[in-house]
């Protein structure tokens, strides 16, 4: 293990996210790097809409908009946002497989 992938979480695993995930997620200015783990991306990624959500909520509570438009907005929101539809292992071209199904492992 190198001094660099012990300062990435000990990992030397590279991975390929989908284009269409990178494209939605360079909309809310993420741009993981190749030894990014996916599940953290995720993460960050629903921290921002949380985020979003709460300065909604008090853009609401200051009368910026009528209380009426709060659903249609939240609901706009959360389009900005299809990556939070998938899971982690979504994100990328080639798919971790599961410890259950591992290569070589026959299927029950």
């Amino acid at each position: 293990m190198t001094a660099d992938s012990a300062r990435r979480g000990g990992s030397d695993v590279t991975y390929t996210y989908r284009s269409d995930v990178l494209r939605d997620l360079e909309r809310h200015g993420v741009r993981p790097l190749p030894h990014t783990p996916p599940e953290r991306v995720r993460d960050f990624v629903r921290e921002l809409y949380k985020f979003e959500i709460r300065r909604l909520r008090e853009r609401m509570l200051r009368r910026e908009f009528p209380k009426g438009e709060y659903a249609a907005k939240v609901d706009d929101l959360r389009r900005a946002y299809p990556v939070l539809a998938l899971l982690p292992a979504q994100f990328l071209a080639d798919p971790i497989p599961s410890p259950d199904r591992a290569p070589g492992r026959p299927d029950d």
